[in-house]
């Protein structure tokens, strides 16, 4: 194969590199929680908030990065945010001051951002429109081993290491990471789709806002996010360790098989999506996802096979924020199809935000005190947690209302002849 032919993979690779790392930077509070708590003194409700600075960093930059990347070269956008997240992490690791590490944390997120959306931009620039589905999925299934490696594997390596020093070397990877796309990356828009989701600008913006519809999914997608933002990304090792007795490597692998469940259930869910209808099927995960987490939380006494197959079902079940996706495309005009990617994609980091800091006030409501210091036993954890599958079935709620509302929307466009 000839270099021309190789190079757009090679100029794929590099933002997929940077999506792949950030989900470790995303779990790393999950494998920290009693070292962070210790370190800065804080309670759980505090964790809570570290916790959910990242996503709000990572939810208020993506209608900017979106901006950014149709306006400035990828390059410098993907290139720039990379070093931020290196240097955010260097000073999350290494700062005693809490203020600093909330900001480092909240850093962290913001330079995530640019993660898919610098993935979906450079397939945009550097392959043919035919391609573009099945790259954005390809990206999403190698995406996805950073958060299968960045479970048990960065855990060994931290409790080998010392966590500042794997720390440092995250941080160090992210810098010359920024550097290789700086020096190396390059755009090709000539030969690309760059305009097939439409440009990015405040008027298709302020139309989007206008559409009852989009705001209906998109607290949908709040609602139900939990499963993966809350449980998955942080809260879930801690419980199981809680719950089961495991250590945490044992536990950050269980963990891993929600997003192993993930590499499988967006293509699932897809295909079923064209059988059943968008909304039958996010309904369907919704339900799922509140069944299946429901029965996690109430008993102890699961099998490891099953602890592995339960999870894996979540993680199939999580993908139906592909679907949602999906849902929104078919309720915009196709000149906003780019605007309401990212706006989903945002209200959608920012359940991670409400999950991480409500859990966090649930835990600490619900801690005992012992010997003078503050104990978070399995009810509270049982008990704080419960706030996910309940929010997935308000979520389905409002699926179910909008399907309603969409299909009387269609039918009376019929009968006026639309």
């Amino acid at each position: 194969m000839s270099f021309f032919k190789l190079r757009p993979f090679l100029m794929w690779l590099f933002p997929l590199a940077f999506f792949t790392y950030q989900f470790i930077l995303r779990l790393w509070p999950g494998l920290m929680m009693q070292p962070i708590m210790t370190r800065f003194s804080i309670d759980a409700s505090e964790f809570g908030v570290l916790a959910a600075l990242y996503y709000y960093g990572y939810a208020g930059m993506q209608i900017p990065v979106a901006m950014m990347l149709e306006k400035w070269s990828a390059r410098y956008v993907i290139s720039g945010l990379a070093i931020l997240c290196g240097f955010a992490t260097l000073l999350f690791s290494f700062t005693s001051n809490w203020y600093l590490a909330c900001l480092s944390r909240f850093l962290i997120g913001a330079g995530s951002a640019v993660g898919f959306l610098g993935v979906s931009k450079i397939i945009s620039e550097w392959f043919p429109a035919s391609q573009y589905s099945r790259m954005i999925s390809f990206s999403f299934t190698l995406g996805l081993t950073g958060a299968i490696y960045g479970g048990k594997p960065v855990n060994q390596l931290i409790e080998s290491q010392g966590w500042q020093s794997v720390a440092l070397g995250l941080s160090l990877f992210a810098i010359v990471l920024g550097c290789g796309i700086f020096l190396l990356l390059r755009s090709k828009t000539s030969a690309g789709i760059t305009n097939t989701s439409g440009s990015f600008n405040r008027r298709q913006f302020k139309s989007l806002l206008k559409s009852p519809f989009i705001w209906f999914l998109a607290f949908a997608n709040f609602m139900m996010v939990g499963a993966l933002e809350g449980f998955a990304d942080v809260w879930g090792v801690s419980y199981l360790m809680s719950a089961y007795h495991f250590d945490k490597s044992q536990a950050a692998q269980l963990m891993s098989f929600i997003f192993i469940g993930m590499l499988v259930g967006g293509p699932l869910l897809a295909m079923l999506a064209r059988k059943a209808g968008n909304f039958s099927i996010i309904a369907f995960c919704g339900v799922g996802m509140a069944a299946a987490l429901f029965w996690l939380l109430n008993s102890t006494s699961l099998t490891h096979f099953e602890l592995k197959l339960l999870l894996f079902v979540i993680g199939v079940l999580c993908c139906y924020q592909v679907i949602i996706f999906s849902a929104g495309a078919d309720l915009v005009k196709p000149e906003l199809l780019g605007v309401s990617v990212a706006f989903l994609n945002c209200i959608n980091m920012l359940g991670g935000s409400f999950f991480h800091t409500v859990i966090g006030q649930l835990m600490e409501k619900e801690s005992i005190t012992q010997a003078g210091k503050t104990v978070y036993n399995l009810a509270t954890f049982q008990s704080s947690l419960s706030i996910i599958p309940l929010c997935a079935l308000l979520g389905v709620v409002l699926v179910a209302v909008l399907a309603y509302k969409a299909s009387r929307a269609d039918q009376l466009k019929i009968a006026a002849g639309i």
